[in-house]
């Protein structure tokens, strides 16, 4: 994938130096519309304790390059939580993404990417884009906020707003695929989990057709999602078991690293409601996306401001931690 960008910094505090004692790696990702300066997340850094050993930009790929800027910070800190802390809080200020991570985390090889779809991949919950077609849209999108707040149980909640959707022209289905409105850098960063060598899935609880078309257009190896019934040209409004729910997830997340013969502490996993906290947890890299209040306060690592590319500015190498 074409990057653009340099590679290192030129200013006296930011020259080479050895860098063995690092033990985390902030990462600032900054959109477009946005402004902070590396030296100021350096000093807050420096204010919570920490010593900032080095900064690096990051290359970007060429098609977002007027959209965002990266950049590294190699520190020694001891005390994460306050650091922590006190990113998350620049992050909110300013509108960019600060992610704290620490080297082990940073070093990790990963071998597979899961990713929620509505809301993650898309710019919109499929189920409320179906509903919106079958006159019931405000009812329907309702009931979907709730449960992606965790407010209500998923399960429940699917039967409910399914059942709404009876009688619906199954091309309205089609309709929705043909045009979806996905998330920025999906294509940039596909491209470059797949140049790494990862395997990509897809779960989602949201329905087979839209994720099977992501699946075609952008590369995912695997899709979990639900069924839609379908009879006679027209959905049925009934459940078709198992319910793409939590606890599925997390069961499919474990089961994929099995049959690939890996941990789970390779794998990464994405999402931004309630039903995707169990596989996210379970992962080695969990990734909050454009998520709810919930989720974000239950995840470390979050990209709230940029788009899917943001992934990709997460993997590191033990590389990045010793002096050349």
């Amino acid at each position: 994938m074409p990057l653009s960008g340099e590679s290192g910094t030129s200013s006296p505090a930011n020259q080479r130096a050895p860098v063995v004692n690092a033990t985390h790696m902030i990462v600032l990702m900054v959109p477009r519309g946005a402004a902070l300066e590396v030296d100021r997340v350096a000093e807050v850094a420096q204010g919570a304790g920490a010593e900032v050993i080095e900064t690096r930009a990051v290359p970007v790929p060429v098609a977002l390059s007027d959209r965002r800027t990266v950049h590294n910070l190699l520190v020694r800190s001891g005390d994460t939580e306050g650091l922590s802390s006190k990113l998350r809080y620049l992050s909110d200020q300013h509108g960019v993404d600060i992610a704290l991570q620490s080297r082990v985390a940073r070093c990790q090889s990963y071998r597979v990417a899961v990713f929620d779809m509505d809301s993650t991949l898309v710019d919109c919950e499929v189920i409320d884009e179906l509903a919106a077609s079958a006159g019931v849209g405000e009812e329907v999108a309702e009931i979907t906020a709730q449960a992606m707040r965790g407010e209500l149980d998923f399960d429940e909640s699917y039967r409910t707003r399914l059942a709404l959707l009876k009688g619906l022209d199954a091309r309205a289905i089609e309709n929705l695929a043909d045009r979806l409105p996905v998330k920025e850098g999906l294509r940039e960063m596909t491209t470059t989990l797949k140049a790494q060598g990862m395997t990509l899935a897809i779960f989602s609880g949201g329905f087979m057709p839209i994720a099977e078309r992501l699946q075609a257009d952008y590369g995912f190896d695997e899709v979990v999602a639900n069924t839609l019934e379908i009879v006679s040209g027209k959905v049925t409004g009934r459940v078709v078991p198992p319910v793409v729910n939590r606890e599925h997830k997390a069961e499919a997340l474990k089961a994929l690293a099995t049959r690939l013969g890996i941990g789970v502490d390779a794998c990464i996993a994405v999402g931004d409601g309630a039903n995707d906290l169990g596989m996210m947890a379970m992962a080695g890299l969990g990734v909050a996306f454009h998520a709810k209040p919930a989720v974000r306060a239950a995840s470390p690592i979050e990209v709230t401001h940029c788009g899917l590319d943001g992934v990709c500015y997460l993997l590191g190498s033990e590389g990045e931690f010793v002096d050349t």
